[in-house]
């Protein structure tokens, strides 16, 4: 496939950095990976991503073809749907369930429920993953967006991309988090050893652990107390937690850095004999984004699941 583009405006700026606000569905590093495979030309020349376009300058870009792989097939799987129109799905995702088709999780995805809900959102964005602009974790509940055409999954991947979206989790973490709100800003990128863990890095960190920056606020919603026979009270911190960024298990990382595991987070320093739950306690709470094709804003608002709300009432509430 071929897609050709001409400048209008931003005359001067670096090739690679004009691309990557143009086209908020590819990363910078997968358009500079582009420039050095001539994949892209400017003005029927191979392009270098340090050129700077002018305007009216002539860019043709040869996609590569996308990943191969089986098309995900529609599966009669309950939806529980917050919020539809003709450009979007929003819909509260229970715990246990993989987003889209993976190696080891051919069926029972969100995106197969997807398909029986509406047919014609395959192909929208990519045959593996249509729809899908943003992800959560196969154990964390909550409110996730799917595009239902391409204009829609256009216009949302670059709402998240630019960060305009507001995305808010609670969460409960072990210990008393000190101090009760603020902003955890720490670099995050592939754990170096064990490749299904994301750790903080050192600032600059590059290669297969490369740290990209992750900015996580949290406020203290309430403290918990859990007393068993003949041991010491466990405390425990219920957590809004807004992300300013979208790294692979941010909050997890960040509050597991900072010694305050998420309940239930056996990947990142949970340990069981703290409070029996069966997945991490992490729940997308509230998404705020703008419609596509309007200037409508919308909140969108998902309460606590009834295993997490039924885990709550074993605790006692301090004052």
């Amino acid at each position: 496939m071929v897609m050709e583009l001409t400048v209008t405006g931003d005359a001067g700026e670096r090739l690679d950095r004009w691309l990557a606000q143009r086209l908020p569905e590819r990363s910078r590093s997968e358009i500079q990976r582009w420039i050095r495979e001539g994949r892209i030309q400017l003005n029927g020349n191979p392009a270098k991503a340090a050129d700077r376009p002018e305007a009216g300058g002539r860019i043709r870009i040869e996609l590569p073809p996308e990943p191969s792989g089986p098309e995900a097939a529609a599966e009669e799987i309950p939806l529980s749907i917050i919020y539809e129109d003709e450009d979007l799905l929003v819909i509260d995702k229970p715990a246990g369930m993989v987003v889209h088709p993976a190696p080891g999780h051919d069926g029972g995805t969100l995106v197969n429920a997807v398909l029986h809900h509406g047919p014609d959102i395959a192909g929208v964005g990519g045959v593996r993953r249509p729809g899908i602009v943003h992800r959560l974790d196969k154990e964390t509940s909550g409110l996730i967006v799917v595009a239902k055409n391409d204009r829609a999954h256009r216009h949302l991947q670059a709402q998240f991309k630019a960060r305009t979206v507001y995305k808010e989790y609670l969460a409960l973490t072990e210990g008393v988090v000190t101090p009760p709100a603020g902003r955890i800003i720490a670099p995050i990128g592939r754990h170096p050893v064990q490749r299904k863990r994301q750790a903080v890095l050192p600032e600059g960190s590059t290669g297969a652990a490369r740290a990209r920056h992750a900015e996580t606020e949290y406020h203290t919603e309430a403290v918990y107390r859990f007393a068993t026979p003949g041991a010491a009270a466990r405390r425990f911190s219920l957590l809004r937690v807004i992300l300013h960024t979208g790294r692979t298990h941010q909050i997890r990382v960040h509050l597991a850095w900072r010694n305050h595991p998420v309940v239930g987070d056996t990947l990142y320093g949970y340990t069981r004999r703290s409070l029996p739950i069966a997945r991490q306690f992490l729940h997308a709470h509230r998404l705020r984004l703008v419609l596509p094709g309007s200037d409508e804003t919308l909140e969108f608002v998902a309460p606590l699941p009834a295993d997490l709300t039924d885990l709550l009432t074993t605790l006692e509430q301090e004052a």
